[in-house]
């Protein structure tokens, strides 16, 4: 009897999923194990990836291009990955997790070769456009995989152990990356960025298991006007999303002008990066124990709002700092604040989201990071300009408070 059609290329999708997967046949692994596999991947993917973002602007600026040129290309890899990182969501719910992630980490690393063949600033303004596509088809796809294998008990020390993978690749990329262009040349950053990004394609294919949520039936998925509809309508999750758009906002401060505000307080250049070190060590370190708080708490919106209003303190503190130790007390608590918030909002959205569109919920969680950040580097400079560092960081805190007050109203509306 001849198969219909459906059948023929469900069968042709278990067959390329087996002959790609070394649990096929064998008992699913343990949740552990799948989170250790995916922390893994995204440790080396975010370290591979982010050792050209040090070297980039530098390779422009040698290639011909000036200042504002070179913030083009970085804003190019902003506006497309937020921009597709919300669409892009919506796919992982309809082709699957461990393909599109693979998809993303195949495009990333065809960047990366792409950019030692690059001879000017044009080749690396497309170059960057396609990074933030592959950038923006693995982010919000890995933490939609995290959520699918990780138990309702253990989602907050899920995503403690997972951001914090990811963090330490933000930050030890850049300098492994710094390193090797000081070493060896520009070009020689690209290839090792792309050779290494290269070999995670065959470890995510071969071994990252399949998440179980996805085994559904085709009448299971709603279409996909139907269920972007379904998402958009839930209010919880706008909450989620704003409170995060905000929190960016303050990090985007942080990340853009500090340099600026520390060298005019007379700060070394040695210091300053002093600061950014304190920052990312605590947000590291305060993760995986926050993410533990997330999990025996009765209501993470009070570990949510706990987080920003430090964050904000933060942002205040900043607009009012004038010597080294208050910048890197600000640094602290900005990284603790930041590590409270994060890990309970990407609980609270997997428990709010319909699990066959978690995709979609956390692409537009992603978008909202990254527009929170372009947002800030984007508005603030110019009201420095007008009204100095002090009003612009207590306006950033501002902002983060209305977030949370937003954030309390949505969490506060039915589904």
């Amino acid at each position: 009897m001849r198969a219909r059609p459906g059948e023929e290329n469900s069968a042709v999708k278990r067959s390329f999923g087996a002959f790609f997967n070394v649990w096929a046949g064998r008992p699913t692994p343990s949740f552990a194990v799948s989170l250790f596999l995916a922390c893994t991947l995204t440790f080396g993917f975010y370290t591979a990836s982010y050792m050209r973002i040090p070297v980039v602007p530098l390779y422009a600026k040698s290639l011909g291009a000036d200042t504002a040129t070179v913030g083009w290309i970085n804003s190019v890899f902003f506006l497309t990955a937020g921009c597709l990182s919300l669409p892009v969501g919506l796919l992982s719910d309809r082709w699957g997790r461990k393909r599109l992630a693979f998809w993303g980490v195949l495009v990333v690393s065809l960047t990366s070769f792409a950019l030692a063949w690059a001879r000017t600033p044009g080749h690396l303004m497309a170059i960057y456009f396609f990074f933030g596509i592959g950038l923006s088809a693995y982010g919000p796809t890995m933490m939609s995989y995290v959520a699918d294998i990780s138990p309702l008990t253990h989602l907050g020390r899920s995503y403690g152990w997972y951001t914090t993978s990811l963090y330490v690749g933000m930050s030890v990329g850049p300098a492994i990356g710094a390193w090797i262009a000081e070493r060896f040349g520009f070009q020689d950053v690209f290839v090792a960025s792309g050779v290494v990004t290269a070999g995670l394609l065959f470890v995510l294919a071969l071994f990252l298991p399949p998440p179980p949520s996805l085994e559904l039936k085709p009448g299971e998925k709603p279409p996909l006007r139907h269920a972007a509809a379904e998402v958009l309508r839930c209010r919880p999750l706008w909450g989620c999303w704003l409170v995060t758009l905000g929190l960016c906002f303050g990090l985007g401060m942080f990340v853009t002008f500090i340099p600026l505000h520390a060298r005019q307080s007379s700060i070394p250049i040695a210091s300053i990066g002093l600061i950014f070190m304190v920052q990312g060590i605590s947000n590291a370190l305060f993760r995986i124990p926050f993410g533990h708080w997330s999990d025996r708490t009765a209501d993470r919106r009070r570990l949510v709002a706990l987080g920003t209003v430090g964050t904000a303190a933060a942002m205040a503190g900043f607009g009012a700092s004038g010597v080294l130790w208050h910048f890197l007390l600000c640094a602290a608590l900005l990284g603790a604040g930041l590590a409270l918030a994060f890990t309970s909002i990407g609980a609270l959205i997997a428990v709010v989201a319909d699990p066959r569109l978690r995709g979609l919920a956390m692409g537009g969680y992603n978008t909202s990071i990254y527009f929170g950040i372009m947002a800030a580097s984007a508005a603030m400079g110019t009201v420095i300009a007008s009204k100095g560092y002090f009003f612009a960081f207590a306006a950033s805190g501002g902002l983060t408070v209305v977030s949370l007050v937003l954030f309390a109203a949505f969490m506060r509306s039915p589904r």
